[in-house]
């Protein structure tokens, strides 16, 4: 009974799956670190805030509902760009100056607040301290008619303070890096999907990219320096040339002959113009060996090269065509995706006229990668 292919989703029902949530990638350990860690946060910021408020008399708020926001990303996302010490200070902190200025200038809340949230976002972006959180604290702000100067130094930069304080010790007690670095480190390509989620499993931390912004990064990455790694670094620089090459209307035997000869694997086959219109393999000989005969391997490639009984007895018979062919001018790297993914094993590289002038192999490309690797060191 034919098995059925079932349908292609709809690009309606493609689009719906792009709101269902992907999962975090985190063992339950991990997952109750992050609990633990925001709720140690949170308490310690609010017990010590709460005691200040008291000793000092300050009539007002002694903590602000968007740290619980900060917590997560300290905690949850300690990694992330959002999440460093800088960030946390200066976005939440200026926030609130932010919006202090806005309920001054602008008497309507309305036009207030969504002035405070674009202009906090700009000066974070600018100073280098986005933090979401930041954008609440603006608002927030403009919603209670000021006291942002107030709420700057208390409780915020109070809150902000201890906040960090547990969340360099908790971090580092549980094995997470706080403040994490942020430099980019160099890359290594040629990674493989399961090598990313082992990767990933190893890491055990949310991060705030999505896996396939991360993975498209890193192949660029790892593309980009094996590019640099190659230089410019073209066809007609590694390709043998000239190459050994027959007609299609060479006999078997002429071109088996050949191969031996010069002990190569394959033969372009060309035209009279010395366009490459196939290619003959020792691989294409052997699938047309008669395997149900009892004699020998050799004994059989006689009779097919000699042309005995009913098998071709010329190129054109046996040959593979179309054929991959690559341009002199072509980058070597262009190539790699053709050996590595393609199942290739020889390539005829051809002129700007698609004339025949040479052939790379695999060892060849090895050969290069080599030596380019060895000039870098």
């Amino acid at each position: 009974m034919p098995s059925t292919v079932p349908a292609a989703p709809s690009p309606l029902r493609r689009w719906l799956r792009n709101f269902w949530p992907a999962s975090l990638g985190i063992n339950r350990r991990e997952h109750l670190r992050m609990a633990c860690g925001a709720f140690l946060g949170v308490a310690l910021a609010a017990l010590l805030g709460r005691w200040w408020a008291l000793v000092l008399g300050v009539d007002g708020p002694w903590m602000v509902a968007s740290f619980g926001a900060s917590a997560v990303l300290v905690f949850g996302l300690p990694a992330s760009p959002l999440a460093q010490p800088w960030p946390v200070l200066a976005g939440s902190t200026l926030s609130a100056l932010v919006g202090a200025l806005c309920a001054t200038l602008v008497p309507d809340p309305v036009w207030g607040g969504a002035l405070a949230v674009g202009l906090a976002l700009a000066l974070m972006v600018q100073l280098r301290c986005l933090h979401p959180p930041g954008g609440a604290m603006a608002l927030l702000v403009v919603l209670n008619h000021g006291g942002g100067v107030h709420l700057a130094v208390f409780p915020v930069l109070v809150n902000v303070l201890v906040l960090l304080a547990v969340a360099v010790v908790y971090n580092t007690l549980t094995g997470r890096s706080y403040p994490h670095p942020q430099r980019a480190k160099a890359a290594v390509g040629g990674f493989s999907t399961a090598d990313m989620d082992a990767a990933l499993a190893h890491y055990n931390q949310v991060l705030d990219i999505s896996r396939s912004d991360l993975e498209g990064l890193l192949h660029q990455v790892g593309r980009a320096a094996f590019q640099r790694t190659l230089g410019e670094l073209r066809c007609s620089d590694i390709m043998s040339s000239p190459p050994f090459a027959v007609e299609q209307g060479v006999a078997l035997q002429d071109a088996w002959a050949l191969l031996r000869r010069e002990q190569i694997k394959a033969l372009p086959v060309v035209d009279g113009e010395r366009q490459v219109v196939g290619i003959v393999t020792v691989a294409d000989f052997m699938r047309l060996v008669n395997l149900d005969v009892r004699e020998g391997l050799g004994q059989r490639l006689r009779t097919l090269v000699m042309g005995r009984g009913k098998n071709p007895t010329q190129v054109n018979g046996i040959m593979s065509a179309p054929v991959q062919v690559a341009q002199a001018s072509q980058h070597v790297m262009d190539l790699v995706p053709l050996f590595s993914h393609g199942g290739h094993h020889h390539i005829p590289i051809v002129d700007p006229e698609q004339r025949l002038v040479g052939i790379i192999t695999q060892t060849d490309l090895v050969r290069a990668l080599a030596r380019a690797i060895q000039a870098a060191q």
